[in-house]
């Protein structure tokens, strides 16, 4: 038994056939939905094709949960599952049809890319569905595939797709202005950045190579960036403790602000002895070589790969110091190369996120290697005191010796007891800190540059009394290797006065002393000088030493300081004499020392406001500002977030706030009469800060107290918003209530803490509203104003519902007043935004009330100038911020309901407004369905979009029944809502038909088919009219019947019927619906021509005709109308109009042959002339086919496409001008296509006005041309073809009708015939000439039957008259013909085997064009046919006398030498006479001049007679050809000509023999003899015979034969 299952979601795993009753085939990969259950089957139906339901084995799937939403028929099956999973999946799915396609199309770039990016996205959908990612990766992950699917949607064209935290939003669930900022922020942005956002970490571990030390450094300057980080490796490269693994790897912190030019410098030692080898034991450190590498390098290079990296080994130790920079500047030539391999990786986020994401890392205890100097942000508590000193240079004499000295430096601290600190010398991250640090040793330098840097991480208790020791040991090469002391140098770290040893760089006294001298009591050289720059005047035995010795100290300290000023402000207490000096000398020190200290500072402020407030308060107070201001500078902007962190965690001045509101009050109070104000705008630019200390002064005095003083303190604060609204209330033209308004936003949240939602928006209100009303457009307040409404509106205070209903009023007067004005627009565009979006986040929540009201006051305030602001806008060149105030103008339509569009329409005073504002509302509505008010892939915006329309629309259509219908009629907004109706239905984002299915399916679940919606409205709107449809007749005609075109049923259903109904009403108005036809012919060519409407709609629009007969459920009222038939006629022509304009659009698509284009034109121009008499569509086709004919060269018929020449478009010129270039240009068409007697035709009507103006030589020039190309140049007789079109599958144009088609030049029958199926590679080439049958009629194919027809001339008079040269009838007989013939021969009766022209009949078929070849086009219609038979002997008579005229014809132009070669004539002679000998004319005697057949035919007595003359004349022509043959025959030949005359004289003999038998014709033939053998005589004396015989049209006609003698 089936039994109903819940709504699951299954996806197959094996694919089924479905052979089984009621099976459903399925597919691996279909995604199906089950309905029913039983015992192992399922039944439901697959999700691409819901129609079709069947059942499958459940072992064939596997089961995914899901729920339904909106069940029934266009219902949304959900997975339960990751929405990014379900997104891939769907889009995978998109993209394999269409990445198929990319194949098809030959795009083999993006085919690859697309193939990749797919199987990128399949990978990474496995990760996430395994689920065994962290929570930080998952988003990584998630980032990603997000960013690959927006590449490859746009790579594809496909829609773009808003996503919030990775997921698909539903438009349904947010506000449109915060859709609206999702997509516009994509795209700005494009794909999403895969570069983390916090700060950077890499990641080091170096491997072989001999020694030691990396350090990180930074081009143009050089700079160290960071600490160096230490590695020992053994000789062979590898670690030399290899189970300290925290030792060869490290993570170099690096910050935001990392500069753009960095790289890596590796530093590379070895542990020797000099340059000789030896086997001393004492070993030092000496220089090896130098690795650089480009961060950005690493950055493009694959980071799972170890990069071996080239060691530059210095020759020259004297430029060791500088290795680095001579390798980043490419002077390394002289350098030697070896390698470094070293595993790089780069990571992001800070520190924290990282210890999470590497676990493995940080377990294994990774060193740190931090930044050379302070972090970004020096956090409250956080510690550091690293001393930095670096080895620069040193110079030294040679102490005796002959050779330069080997100096090591031996560096020790001592404390103030001269005792050496364990462990606080460092020579970078990697190594645990020594005692001692002996620096590298630069062989025979007495001027060696180190460039070594060390650290010394001394504790601050233990800094005051310490001191640093430099040791130089001269290190001998011999083999005892000894090192001998010869000097010393020392610094102290702290000053008397509690300064720090200053950063920079130091030149240090170098002290001589012998090897064994004792140092261990420092206070004997203590009391020495130490540095050359501190030495007395008159110590100049000191300062005239050479020897030298540079260091360079950096300090790096939260609690040290070696500025005096700062010394004496933290040690107050000390001195509390100097507390007035102090405070007047903090603004002149640095701010970086100030922010170093700022725990330190801020403490010591408080301390002496809590002891001293009387005294010191607005001292304190200005220094407090001082502070403040200081972190507004871009320069110490990242330590806003230490002074935070203060107030909340470190700040104890409970009692500061009383303080703090006294002098805050104290200077707000004298504001409007100061003359200077710059001190005061200090003061209320740190307002910000001053309020939180207020803020969390009240806390702690209250969490102390118990909450004592409540009172005291709010009446504080409220005489302190007094005073500053009474200044903010003054027209003061400086500029502190610009100053304080931009900080006054960031007050809300401390309030907030203290007092209520309601107490604090009452504060703002009151403070925003004691602002001037009025002012200057120009003023810089109100754009500050404006700024700070914006805040206000994006504070956690709006937010609050009971905030809002207290606030609105005073943030819409603001907007109300400077979108009036437009004034500002961008940003009360955003304030608009944040508005809306945050009503739309209520409306799902409890305060649906408080929503209803403020949107109820929003449309009061703004509905009208929003949409005034948006026309206006609109209409600019550079219309800037016209999409944010559509989306608030959307989100605001789609909160009203039905209230407000109540109270909205009873709002208006009066009819006129209301007619204002719903043509202003229809305008805007326009706009915003334009196509380029919204980017192409916007579709998620496009919709939601016609969704709100829509809605607004059948709200608004209720009111214009109600006002402006009947009496009240007003056209014009009746007219603008049909255009908005029918521009939105013909908008291309709702052509569902045009989109892929899945797509269509989710626009269908979510919104359905608006078009149809739109279409049911408008058909309602136009029944209400009435009478008044008369004022829309024939303008609607147009729009509507666009509407009708688009390819959707149900839509077309709808609109249809109107077009009988505007019939209708024009009949009654007019008697007739002429309008209706004309528009309706008119609109229907541009629209159809555009592209739209099909085969469907054709047959549907002719389904209007049942509706002028009995027809109940639809106008029965008619049933009894008198134009009922004129009606029918009218829509039958519409639809033959369509089946020809649909042809014709399917011509015209690109690739089609030009033929089939020309014919089709042909066709559809004919119908507009000879059926619809629309003179203007006909000649804007003829335009087209004049355009077709010489694209296709064909001149001949281009120069027809003429009539109406003066509509084109020329420039301005006068009228003969205008004649004469047209005449001109239709001359050279015919010209081109050889038709020069049509040319001179045009000629003759020029001829009189160039003798006007005596232009000879134009006029005979061009006359002149032309009849020289008559007379000299050669045209070739074309040959014509009829073509017969059967079968279904043809187009209108050409289905179930014959043709007769002149031939290109050189054209035959089999070519023409091969390019014929070319032009229709689907038709069938019938074999037969015989009619086909109904069959092939009504077949659902194409068949084509062609044969060639011979042209039957006209122009007789022509080809009659003697002396016209052959190459003139030529033309005659091939142009200006429409009638053609063809001859079919059959037998009728029994056949004679032995004769068989006794029985052989012809079955003559005469074609009649409805147009002249050539015409405009080269092939016309056959209009008429014609079938006749011919007997045997007429048959017989036309051959003998066809063949008589072509012997004529050849004997004639051989003698005027017109002929080249005599081979033709030679041919013909020995066809005839070769025929006759072997019983050619000898049949005929048999058949037609034997007794019986005399006897028979009584009738043919005439007939018989007539073919005895022509084959006597025949014999006497042939003697005739011979004659002149034997004239012109060359040598070569003559063998064959002899054999021609003995053939001739037997056929003679058999005509012989029937000589006698002659009787009327003898004479006439003796005659006709005598001249013909006399004909070589004539031609000496200058005349010349010419032959002529008339062209027989019809077989009953027959004419002798004449001679004319022409005198030359």
């Amino acid at each position: 038994r089936w039994r109903p299952t819940v709504s699951t979601k299954q996806l197959m795993l094996a694919s089924f056939r479905g052979t089984v009753q009621h099976g459903l085939p399925l597919e691996i990969g279909d995604t199906v939905q089950i309905l029913e259950k039983c015992e192992g089957w399922y039944r439901g139906f697959i999700l691409k094709n819901p129609n079709v339901k069947g059942i499958f084995p459940s072992s064939y799937i596997h089961l995914k949960n899901a729920h339904v939403k909106n069940k029934g028929q266009f219902e949304t099956v959900i997975p339960v599952e990751d929405s990014v999973i379900t997104e891939m999946t769907s889009t995978l799915r998109d993209w394999g049809a269409m990445w198929k396609q990319l194949y098809v199309k030959n795009e083999g770039d993006l085919f690859h890319r697309l193939w990749h990016v797919m199987n990128e996205i399949l990978d990474l959908r496995r990760q996430v569905l395994v689920g065994h990612l962290t929570h930080d990766r998952m988003r990584d992950v998630k980032q990603h595939i997000t960013a690959r699917l927006d590449w490859g949607n746009e790579q594809l064209g496909l829609d773009l797709v808003p996503r919030r935290e990775f997921s698909m939003v539903d438009p349904d669930e947010i506000s449109v202005t915060e859709l609206y900022r999702l997509v516009s922020r994509l795209t700005l942005l494009g794909s999403p950045l895969l570069l983390g956002e916090h700060a950077e970490n890499i990641c080091r571990t170096i491997t072989p190579d001999p020694i030691h030390l990396t350090e990180r450094s930074r081009s143009p300057s050089l700079l160290l960036y960071s600490e160096r980080f230490f590695v020992r490796l053994n000789k062979s490269g590898l670690p030399k403790s290899p189970e300290k693994t925290e030792r060869q790897c490290t993570l170099f912190v690096v910050s935001l602000t990392l500069p753009r030019l960095i790289y890596d410098s590796f530093r590379l030692w070895r542990m020797g002895a000099g340059e000789k080898k030896n086997l001393c034991s004492v070993q030092y450190r000496r220089p090896f070589g130098c690795a650089v590498v480009s961060i950005a390098d690493l950055l493009t290079a694959d980071s799972k790969d170890d990069h071996l990296l080239k060691v530059y080994a210095c020759n020259t130790e004297s430029e060791w110091y500088q290795i680095h920079e001579n390798i980043i500047k490419k002077a390394n030539s002289r350098y030697n190369l070896s390698g470094l391999a070293v595993a790089l990786q780069l990571l992001h986020g800070d520190i924290e996120q990282l210890r999470r994401e590497y676990m493995v890392l940080f377990t294994r205890g990774v060193s740190i290697t931090r930044k050379l100097g302070f972090s970004d942000v020096i956090m409250p508590g956080e510690m550091r005191n690293d001393l930095y000193i670096t080895l620069e240079k040193g110079e030294f004499e040679k102490g005796g010796k002959s050779v330069a000295r080997n100096v090591e430096i031996t560096i020790y601290v001592l404390d103030i007891d001269g005792q050496i600190l364990k462990s606080h010398v460092a020579a970078g991250s990697g190594e645990p800190g020594g005692d001692e640090y002996h620096s590298l040793v630069l062989y025979h330098n007495n001027s060696p540059r180190w460039g070594e840097q060390i650290k010394l991480p001394i504790p601050v208790d233990m800094f005051r009394g310490s001191h640093v020791r430099f040791e130089f040991r001269h290190c001998s090469t011999k083999d005892k290797g000894e090192k001998k002391l010869f000097g010393y140098s020392f610094v102290p770290l702290m000053q008397e006065d509690g300064r720090t040893l200053p950063d920079g760089t130091h030149e240090l006294i170098i002290h001589k002393c012998e090897e064994n001298t004792s140092l261990a009591d420092c206070s004997r050289y203590l009391k020495l000088p130490f540095s050359k720059p501190s030495l007395p005047s008159n110590n100049q035995t000191l300062k005239g030493t050479k020897e030298s010795f540079w260091i360079t100290s950096f300090l790096c300290s939260t609690k040290l300081t070696q500025n005096g000023d700062m010394l004496d402000l933290l040690k107050w207490r000390a001195h509390p004499e100097r507390i007035n000096d102090s405070l007047s000398k903090l603004k002149e020190i640095d701010g970086l020392e100030i922010v170093k200290f700022l725990q330190d500072t801020l403490d010591t402020l408080f301390g002496i406001l809590d002891e001293s407030s009387q005294r010191y308060g607005l001292k304190v107070f200005d220094s407090l500002v001082h502070i403040i201001n200081l972190l507004q500078d871009s320069k110490f902007q990242h330590f806003k977030p230490v002074m935070d962190t203060y107030i909340e965690s470190h700040f104890a001045g409970a009692l500061s706030y009383r303080d703090l509101i006294k002098v805050l009050k104290w200077y707000v109070d004298r504001i409007v009469d100061a003359e200077h104000q710059d001190h005061i705008q200090q003061v209320l630019k740190a307002s910000e800060y001053i309020f939180k200390y207020i803020i969390q002064s009240r806390r702690l005095f209250s969490l102390a107290t118990g909450g004592q003083n409540e009172e005291e303190f709010r009446v504080c604060i409220h005489e302190l918003f007094m005073s500053i609204r009474f200044f903010l209330s003054q027209e003061n033209k400086s500029t502190s209530p610009a100053m304080f308004l931009r900080t006054f936003p960031a007050v809300y949240g401390e309030l907030l803490k203290i007092f209520t939602v309601r107490e604090v928006a009452g504060f703002v209100r009151e403070t925003l509203g004691s602002l001037p009303t009025f002012v200057h457009a120009d003023c810089p307040l109100e754009a500050v104003k404006l700024q700070c409404i914006a805040k206000t509106v994006e504070s956690q205070l709006y937010i609050n519902p009971e905030s809002r209903c207290i606030l609105l009023p005073v943030v819409l007067r603001v907007l109300q007043a400077h979108m009036q004005e437009q004034r500002d627009l961008v940003m009360c565009a955003r304030i608009l935004t944040s508005m809306l979006s945050l009503i739309k986040k209520e409306e799902t929540g409890t305060a649906e009330p408080i929503v209803s009201e403020e949107v109820e006051l929003i449309v009061e305030s703004l509905l009208g100038v929003l949409l005034r602001t948006i026309l206006e806008i609109s209409n600019r060149p550079q219309s800037a911020g016209t999409g944010e105030f559509v989306a608030c103008l959307l989100a605001l339509l789609r909160q009203m309901g039905d209230r407000h569009y109540q109270q909205l329409l009873q709002a208006f005073n009066s009819k006129d407004d209301l007619r204002d504002f719903l043509l202003q509302i229809f305008t805007v509505f326009r706009i915003l369905i334009r196509p380029e008010m919204f980017p192409k892939d916007w579709t998620v915006m496009r919709l939601v979009t016609n969704n709100v329309i829509i809605t607004t629309v059948l709200y608004l259509s209720d009111a214009l029944r109600k006002n402006f219908l009947n009496e009240k009629f007003d056209y014009k907004v009746w007219d603008s809502y049909f255009y908005l109706s029918v521009i939105f239905i013909n908008q291309p984002c709702l052509q569902l038909e045009s989109f892929s299915p899945s797509k269509r399916k989710k626009i269908l679940e979510k919104y359905g088919d608006m078009r149809v919606m739109m279409g049911c409205e408008i058909f309602s709107m136009w029944q209400n009219l009435g009478e008044h449809k008369l004022n829309f007749i024939p303008a609607m005609i147009g729009p509507f019947l666009e509407v009708t075109l688009v390819p959707q049923p149900d839509l077309r259903n709808v609109m249809i019927p109107i077009f009988h109904d505007m019939m209708d009403w024009e009949q009654r108005r007019s008697g007739n619906f002429k309008q209706v036809e004309a528009k309706l012919i008119d609109k229907l060519d541009s629209l159809m021509s555009e592209g739209k409407g099909d085969e469907t709609y054709r047959e549907l629009f002719n389904s209007i005709i049942p509706l002028f007969g009995p027809y109940p459920s639809l106008l029965k009222k008619i049933e009894r109308e008198t134009w009922r038939e004129s009606g029918i006629s009218l829509i039958a022509t519409v639809t033959r109009l369509m089946e020809r304009l649909l042809d014709y659009r399917d011509c015209m698509k690109l690739g089609e042959v030009d033929g089939k284009k020309i014919g089709c034109t042909v066709s559809l121009l004919n119908f507009y002339k000879t059926e619809l008499n629309k003179e203007e569509m006909y000649i804007r086709y003829i335009h087209k086919l004049y355009d077709l004919h010489l694209k296709a060269q064909n001149y001949t018929a281009a120069f027809k496409c003429r009539p109406l020449r003066e509509f084109l478009n020329y420039p301005m010129q006068s009228e003969w001008q205008r004649k004469e270039y047209l005449h001109l240009t239709i001359v050279q068409n015919f010209d081109r296509g050889k038709c020069w007697e049509n040319g001179i035709i045009l000629c003759r009507e020029l001829a009189d006005q160039y003798e006007s103006y005596y232009d000879y030589r134009n006029l005979s020039k061009m006359r002149a041309s032309l009849y020289d190309k008559i007379m000299d140049q050669q045209r070739l007789e074309p040959e014509f073809f009829r073509v017969g079109f059967y079968g279904k599958k043809f187009p209108f144009f050409l289905r179930n009708k014959e043709f007769v088609c002149r031939g290109h030049d050189y054209e035959r029958l089999e070519a023409f015939q091969q390019r014929m199926l070319n032009e229709f590679p689907h038709a069938i080439a019938m074999q037969h000439v015989n009619q086909p049958d109904q069959t092939i009629y009504q077949a659902d194919a194409q068949y084509l039957q062609i044969y060639a027809v011979t042209p039957i001339p006209e122009s007789q008079d022509v080809l009659q008259r003697d002396g016209v040269p052959d190459n003139i009838k030529s033309f005659y007989k091939f142009n200006h013909i429409w009638r053609f013939r063809y001859d079919r021969p059959f037998h009728k009766g029994t056949k004679d085997k032995e004769n068989e022209f006794k029985s052989l009949w012809v079955e003559r078929t005469t074609l009649t064009l409805v147009q002249r070849l050539p015409g405009i086009s080269r092939w016309f219609e056959v209009e008429k046919r014609e079938l006749v038979e011919v007997s045997p002997l007429e048959n017989a008579i036309e051959v003998i006398e066809n063949k008589n005229l072509q012997l004529r014809t050849l004997i004639t132009q051989c003698q005027s030498r017109q002929m080249q070669n005599i081979n033709p004539l030679t041919m013909c002679l020995n066809g005839v006479i070769d025929a006759a000998v072997n019983g050619g004319l000898a049949r005929y005697q048999e058949a037609f001049f034997v007794k019986d057949y005399i006897m028979n035919h009584p009738e043919d007595g005439e007939k018989i007679g007539r073919l005895r003359e022509l084959m006597f004349e025949q014999a006497h022509i042939l003697e005739y050809g011979l004659a002149v043959h034997e004239k012109f025959v060359p040598q070569d030949m003559r063998p064959l000509h002899k054999k021609l005359v003995d053939q001739f004289h037997l056929m003679k003999s058999s005509l012989g023999i029937q000589v006698s038998q002659r009787t009327c014709t003898r004479r006439r033939s003796a005659a006709l003899y005598r001249m013909y053998s006399s004909g070589c005589k004539f031609a000496q004396k200058g005349i010349r015979i010419s032959v002529k015989q008339e062209i027989f049209c019809h077989t009953d006609r027959y004419r002798h034969t004449h001679i004319t003698l022409v005198c030359k």
